[in-house]
Order: C-alpha cells, then sequence, then structure tokens
C-alpha cells in the first residue's frame, strides 16, 4: 500500500464552512433535502451503469447523466464527436470493471485518460472518470475530482481549507491520487461526526467539499469555470453548480444537452435532482 498522505487541515475554515453550509441550505428546506438530491445523483448512475450496464449504455441516457456532471457536460460533445459513441462507453465500460479493486484505482483512471486524446482541452477526461466511480460506487470511491486537488495546478478543496500561514502563496507537496483522496473523506468524515453529523456521512462529506470550493469561487467572483459557474442567483448557486444539480430550468423544470451535432436536447430524468425553494422537481 502506498505511504498515506498527512494532511495539514483547518479546524476553524473547516467550521466556518459547515455553518456556511447549513445556513445556505435553509433556503431549500434543510440541507437534509441537499444530502438526499446527492445521493439521488448516485442512484440514477448506479441505475443506468453499475453491474456491467454500462457496456450498453445508450448515448442517449448517457446524455442524461452528463447534465449532472458539471465540469464535463459543456465538453463531452466535442469528445463524443471525435471518438464516437462506442469507443467512450467502452472506455467507460473497462473503468468500472476493475472498479472493485481500488488498489489499481490510480492505474485505471491513468488508463481511462489515456485512452482519449492530451492536452489541456481535454484534462476533463479526469473528472468523467471521477464523476463515474464516486456515483456508481461511492462507498468505494470518495470526490477525486480537479477541483478537489489538483496537485499540477497547486488548488482545489484541499488549498482551502489547509492550516498554516499565506496558504495563497504555498505549494502543497500532496499528490492527488486516490489515497490522498479518501484520506480527506475520513479526514472530514471525522470532523463531521465530532460535529453532531451521524447519517449520509458520504453525502454530507460531498455537501461539505462543494461549500468550501463554492465559496473559493465566489470569492473569485466566479472567475474560475466561469463558463460553468457565471452567476450567483442564491447562497447555494456554485455548490450545486460544481455537484451537477443545477441542471434543471427553473422555468420548464427540465434540462439540456448539448449534443454532438451541436443542437440543444431536453433531457428529463435528471429533473428529480432540482433544488427549488424546498418544493418537489416536478412542480
Amino acid at each position: 500500500m502506498p505511504d498515506r498522505p498527512v494532511l495539514e487541515l483547518s479546524g476553524p475554515k473547516l467550521r466556518s464552512a459547515l455553518e456556511a453550509l447549513i445556513r445556505a441550505a435553509g433556503t431549500i428546506g434543510g440541507v437534509e433535502q441537499f444530502a438526499e438530491a446527492v445521493k439521488l445523483k448516485s442512484g440514477v448512475f448506479q441505475e443506468m451503469m453499475a453491474e456491467g450496464r454500462a457496456s450498453k449504455l445508450e448515448l442517449s441516457d448517457f446524455e442524461q447523466l452528463t447534465a449532472a456532471m458539471a465540469t464535463v457536460r459543456r465538453r463531452i460533445a466535442k469528445l463524443i464527436d471525435a471518438m464516437g459513441w462506442s469507443d467512450v462507453r467502452a472506455a467507460i465500460a473497462v473503468l468500472l470493471d476493475r472498479a472493485h479493486d481500488t488498489a489499481t484505482a490510480d492505474d485505471a483512471m491513468k488508463a481511462f485518460c489515456g485512452t482519449f486524446p492530451g492536452g489541456n482541452a481535454y484534462r476533463f477526461v479526469r473528472d468523467l472518470a471521477a464523476e463515474v466511480l464516486h456515483n456508481v460506487y461511492p462507498e468505494h470511491y470518495p470526490l477525486m475530482h480537479r477541483w478537489v486537488w489538483d496537485t499540477k495546478a497547486n488548488t482545489g478543496v484541499i488549498r482551502e481549507i489547509w492550516h498554516g500561514d499565506n496558504v495563497d502563496r504555498m505549494v502543497i507537496d500532496i499528490p492527488d491520487r486516490y489515497e490522498t483522496f479518501l484520506v480527506l473523506r475520513e479526514e472530514l468524515s471525522q470532523f463531521l461526526a465530532d460535529n453532531g453529523v451521524f447519517r449520509d456521512m458520504l453525502w454530507y462529506v460531498d455537501l461539505l467539499q462543494a461549500q468550501i470550493y463554492g465559496d473559493y469561487i465566489s470569492a473569485q467572483g466566479g472567475a474560475y469555470l466561469k463558463t460553468e459557474f457565471a452567476s450567483e442567483a442564491d447562497p447555494l448557486e456554485h455548490s450545486r453548480r460544481i455537484l451537477g444539480l443545477d441542471s434543471v430550468s427553473a422555468r420548464t423544470g427540465r434540462s439540456r444537452f448539448k449534443t454532438i451535432d451541436g443542437t440543444s436536447r431536453v433531457v428529463d430524468d435528471i429533473e428529480r435532482l432540482a433544488l427549488k425553494d424546498g418544493d418537489d422537481a416536478n412542480t
């Protein structure tokens, strides 16, 4: 087993983020509803992709899933257009076939990314792998997105809660591998337990991380990834977008996905993930 990294996290920063999350979630009926939406998202992925179903996944169903993947949905159409759906689907199926052995998680993700073209334009495929693994097997795989930690960019949730002076100018020498994300989830779980959270721990950890990075985006004026995170209409705007829970139109209750031919396709199933002032998404 690889050496487990030591994460020097700031207790005050974590407490501030948790308080902000609970306060903001009050506008949608409470943090419990927010947690339920993240849990539901995972359930949709499992219904469509678990137990070998990924190898037979239709493009139309995948389009619905991409509506709930914030850092993937605006980029994936170009990739599918370039490679063809059958090749993209095959790569996803191979990734999931190896998923039960977490000891090979880093190699599996590296192999998955290597299936696709290189360069900055395709760095998002790591987030695609992270979304698929975490949502289909949430107990095995914590959030491993670049917004959680990206060693190359020296940015992410870990930096925002790192303990130390002048963290913004510090290079944090922590690798962005599976063991790092696992340790982060363990430490955040312990923090949440110490603060009275005992149910749906997996999802509360996700919410806390999204709140932390959402606060960072808000502080940056929405400049980072501004295509996805361009406005702040409510206290949870950035957090919901990061987790892919913003895909539903508040006006129509439906989602849109740009298809490989450049048109905009309406998708329905993901509407169950909407969070609109505590109301049912279908109303």
